[in-house]
């Protein structure tokens, strides 16, 4: 089984993970995943044979619009997801203004966006489609992620590097998943 396919097959029997998706689907927002820590967490549960995945602390949804860049956009899309769902912490996030703060080139998508994230294994987004078909992208692949390796993307292995180190021990990841290999060079 590709590891595509294993992703969908881990979400689809994922019952809380699914009603996010639903939840997130009916934003109905361009452009829109659900990304990082919602993905990674449960790949690397599964690879530690955790029968259960809690959720991250809070739920990464990005969508692209460039006409609907003001951070306000997010701001009651967040709060729309809210009231749909109060026991998730949503962090909504419009990637055609996050190159701003990221001192990046501006993005030309969410897939494009993910590129610029800090770690191979978290540039990963999950939708629900209108027929409730799982899609999948990763602009940096799968391995990584399936192979418990943390590895800094192109940019955070030059001039943003103290800054993936200081994720890698902020977040503890290697302490929740003693499996996993960083690779700091």
């Amino acid at each position: 089984m590709n590891h595509q396919t294993q992703l969908k097959a881990l979400l689809a029997e994922d019952r809380v993970r699914m009603q996010v998706l639903r939840t997130v689907r009916g934003l109905d927002l361009p452009d829109c995943w659900v990304s990082a820590g919602f993905v990674r967490s449960l790949v690397w549960d599964h690879l530690h044979q955790r029968k259960v995945s809690t959720l991250p602390e809070d739920i990464d949804v990005i969508w692209f619009d460039a006409a609907s860049a003001d951070k306000d956009v997010d701001s009651a899309m967040q709060g729309e997801l809210s009231q749909r769902c109060s026991t998730v912490n949503w962090s909504v996030k419009n990637q055609a203004r996050m190159h701003q703060r990221n001192a990046d080139a501006p993005y030309h998508s969410a897939t494009d966006a993910m590129t610029y994230w800090p770690e191979t294994a978290t540039a990963v987004g999950v939708r629900l489609g209108p027929d409730d078909e799982i899609e999948v992208s990763a602009p940096l692949g799968l391995e990584d992620l399936f192979s418990l390796v943390l590895r800094p993307t192109e940019r955070f292995r030059t001039d943003k590097y103290a800054l993936f180190l200081g994720r890698v021990q902020s977040k503890r990841w290697q302490e929740i998943w003693p499996k996993l290999i960083v690779v700091t060079a």
